[in-house]
Formats: structure tokens, C-alpha cells, sequence
């Protein structure tokens, strides 16, 4: 048998990855063809999460079991992520869509009657319970466009709207969560606009802190029960950047 180096088997064992390498450090904007890779990502980064779990353990779901419960998870971030492919913007970054963010740019919304269908999301009212309907569709929803509307008064449609930021447990303590604020913070500095969020965890309230945003005040869903979840409104004022330029995202293309 012919000798090979040590130095030789080494490198023989470093095989190339079709996973681009790009993907480990660099936001990229992605389109429908991958909205269940980053649906997924968003519901495990969610999955202990106590708005995601006030909707689902309601009181007439006692009798569904953990897995159905799951699925039912799952499709909620798939349909919300679907939906933001279609009229929003949603980046990524790691190997696998460890990171994951929804951003709703000025003066759009998801929730025209074309893009409910086109993502599925119709199918969300049939799949919850009655209870489950009640605290989507008649508390969450109007509560925070409200509230939204309220805080950011005449600025409302000009503003950016972080809808949702998670990093999946395998990809946390790498900066993607870090590196996915950054990207748009930059994009709305260039153009003089504000960035406005719902945190649900004082982790996440002293985290977003760090990017200069400031918590504007609470909110309570299901007020009445044994545990309210608390959201905390935070906005990040446009920061000026000396000699900036417009970033615009490199876009894939949106194909059905």
C-alpha cells in the first residue's frame, strides 16, 4: 500500500460543503421557496416563547397532546413567515436559518385577503380552537396594531416594524441575532427611519437595548387570567451615520 503523509490525509478529510460559505456571516434576504426552512426556525426559537403558548394552551385544548400542539406551532410560523415573504421582507443567516428575522417595511401589511391565501394563513381560523380564535383574532391582533398605531402616532406608516427576531437553540451565542438587527438598523438609518418592536422577555428587552432602542411601555394580553403575558414596546430612533449611503438588501426572487 503506498504511504500518504499525515499532512495529506488532513486535507482529504476537509471536504468542501455545498452549503455556501457566505451564509455563516453574511444577512441574505430569502423568498417564498424557503419560508417552512425559516417557519421551523422561527417556531423552535419560539417554542418556549409565552405569547406562542398563550394562544395554543387554552382551556378547550386540554385534550390535544404535545405533538399535535407542536404542528400547530409550526404552521403558525410558516403561514406568518409566508405571509411576510409575499409583502414584507424577511432575512436569514447561518448554514441552517439559525437566525431568523421579520421586518413589515412602511406602509405594508399582511393581511389583504390575496396574501391571507396565498400563505395559508386562512387556514389558522379553522385550526385553533374557539378559545384559541378568541385570543388571536379578537385580542392579539387588535392589540398591537393599536398599539402600534398609538405609539408611533403620525410616524406610523413610515416606520419599520421588527415583527419577529429569533435565533433556533443550535445557533444562539454566535452574534446572528447581533448581526440581523444590525443589517436593517443600518437600512432604516439611511433613510431617517424608526424601528419599532414587541419584546415578551426582560432578556430580550435589555438585549435590544444594546442596538438603541428604548422601551416605550407595557402591555398585557389576557389580563384577566392566572398569567397575563407582558409585551414591552420598544423603538429604535433613526441614528445618523456619518458620510452614509442607501443600503438596499439583494433580494432572491419571490417564486410561487
Amino acid at each position: 500500500m503506498e504511504h500518504v503523509s499525515n499532512s495529506v490525509s488532513l486535507v482529504e478529510l476537509k471536504k468542501r460543503s455545498l452549503i455556501p460559505q457566505t451564509w455563516e456571516a453574511q444577512v441574505r434576504a430569502i423568498g417564498i421557496s424557503e419560508y417552512k426552512e425559516a417557519g421551523l426556525s422561527l417556531a423552535q426559537a419560539f417554542a418556549t416563547d409565552e405569547l406562542a403558548q398563550y394562544i395554543l394552551d387554552t382551556d378547550d385544548m386540554v385534550g390535544y397532546d404535545d405533538e399535535t400542539k407542536w404542528r400547530l406551532h409550526v404552521d403558525i410560523f410558516n403561514y406568518i413567515v409566508a405571509a411576510h415573504c409575499y409583502k414584507g421582507i424577511v432575512t436569514t443567516i447561518g448554514p441552517d436559518y439559525e437566525g431568523v428575522a421579520l421586518w413589515m417595511p412602511p406602509g405594508m401589511e399582511m393581511d389583504d385577503w390575496l396574501t391571507i391565501a396565498r400563505s395559508g394563513m386562512w387556514r389558522l381560523y379553522y385550526q385553533l380552537s374557539a378559545e384559541g380564535r378568541k385570543r388571536y383574532y379578537d385580542e392579539l391582533l387588535p392589540v398591537l396594531h393599536n398599539t402600534k398605531v398609538e405609539t408611533m402616532g403620525d410616524r406610523d406608516n413610515e416606520t419599520y416594524y421588527l415583527v419577529y427576531l429569533g435565533t433556533k437553540p443550535s445557533g444562539q451565542r454566535r452574534g446572528y441575532a447581533r448581526k440581523l438587527i444590525e443589517d436593517f438598523a443600518a437600512k432604516a438609518d439611511s433613510e431617517g427611519r424608526a424601528i419599532y418592536l414587541e419584546s415578551s422577555s426582560e432578556k430580550n428587552n435589555a438585549y435590544y437595548k444594546k442596538f438603541g432602542f428604548e422601551a416605550k411601555k407595557d402591555i398585557y394580553l389576557g389580563a384577566d387570567s392566572k398569567s397575563p403575558v407582558r409585551l414591552t414596546i420598544m423603538v429604535r430612533e433613526p441614528q445618523k451615520l456619518p458620510n452614509s449611503i442607501p443600503i438596499k438588501l439583494n433580494h432572491r426572487s419571490k417564486m410561487m
